[in-house]
């Protein structure tokens, strides 16, 4: 295997008729920093690039294997890119949880990620309908839910020999009621988008940019989030709404849907941009006996469009949410101040 310094007085010796002198230096010297095949091109704005450049730091003072929680989402995709860049992809382990209610189509895309970026991947598969914490669906579900979570990425790290685990949360998390969050963060798993000061926009033009093939991909959740608070979460209802959202995407081609399950009621909400696809009799004929095949008696449509099912705005003074707050930027200023490239 070639060093850093062969490959780049072979690179070097190449001719480049768009840079010269000093760029050209530059610009080489970018090319052969980091291990793999995505590197961050020179396509994103210089403040994303000390965004990445800290990142890529984040990880090398850490000096140490990383265990990636890889949940099929952009973010965490982002973060195992980075940790493979910095570590090389030898150091780097892509755990995705199969906890019953991640949808297949998140499980499948986890895969396919970890592929994409040539990393170690493995799935481990447990049963949280079997913490009735979590089932009772209150709004503590997603801290049960995580820090079992945890739990498990804790036993399987000690396992394998792995000091280091982190995740995909991102500074916008910071601004909404995320008890999920607070659990992997007492439970000592890091965040370093937070901690780096990476936003969505940030993540999703580096990823981009990196030809990243889910960069645009919608954000999700588990599929629990789609039942009312304190209405208990079985199997059937995670079946039936996994099943129902399969039908609105395939039958529609929207890319953003859920199905909120209000017991004899499913409420369809897709973004707004796209209710339009929805207006279509023949379509909706099409899925009306599959819907009543999965136990629903009514169908309607949102016109209010897709919302994210987390703080509700009236929820912002209330004591859990101020106690999270503290906690979780406590927990992302304690590093800021020894990371001067925000």
């Amino acid at each position: 295997m070639k060093s850093k310094k062969d490959r780049t007085e072979e690179v070097e010796g190449e001719e480049n008729t768009e840079l010269n002198g000093e760029e050209k230096k530059k610009h080489l010297q970018e090319e052969v920093e980091g291990e793999g095949e995505y590197q961050h091109p020179n396509k994103i704005n210089d403040a994303l690039k000390v965004k990445y450049a800290s990142l890529v730091e984040w990880f090398k003072l850490k000096n140490d294997k990383v265990l990636v929680a890889l949940s099929g989402g952009v973010d965490s995709a982002v973060v195992a890119l980075v940790a493979k860049n910095a570590l090389g992809k030898q150091n780097v382990l892509a755990i995705t949880a199969n906890y019953q209610t991640l949808s297949g189509e998140e499980l499948s895309t986890a895969v396919e990620v970890a592929k994409e970026l040539g990393i170690s991947h493995r799935i481990i598969k447990y049963n949280e309908l079997e913490n009735q914490d979590f089932v009772k669906n209150d709004s503590s579900r997603c801290f049960h839910c995580r820090n079992e979570l945890a739990d498990n990425l804790i036993t399987l790290a000690s396992q394998e020999g792995f000091k280091l685990i982190v995740d995909g949360s991102n500074k916008d998390d910071l601004n909404d009621y995320r008890p999920g969050m607070v659990a992997l963060h007492q439970k000592g798993i890091k965040s370093p988008l937070i901690e780096t000061g990476f936003n969505k926009k940030d993540i999703r033009n580096l990823a981009k940019a990196n030809k990243l093939s889910i960069y645009d991909k919608p954000s999700n959740a588990c599929l629990a989030s789609r039942i009312s608070k304190n209405i208990q979460i079985t199997p059937e209802k995670l079946k039936r709404i996994e099943s129902c959202e399969s039908i609105i995407k395939k039958v529609f081609d929207v890319k953003q849907v859920r199905v909120r399950d209000h017991g004899d009621l499913a409420r369809i909400e897709v973004e707004k941009e796209e209710i339009i696809k929805l207006f279509d009799i023949e379509k909706l004929n099409e899925i009306e006996l599959p819907f009543k095949v999965n136990g629903f008696k009514y169908v309607t449509i949102d016109i209010g469009g897709y919302k994210k099912s987390g703080l509700a705005a009236s929820d912002k003074d209330n004591e859990k949410y101020v106690q999270l707050k503290k906690i979780t930027s406590s927990s992302s200023s304690s590093i800021k101040s020894n990371q001067p490239c925000q």
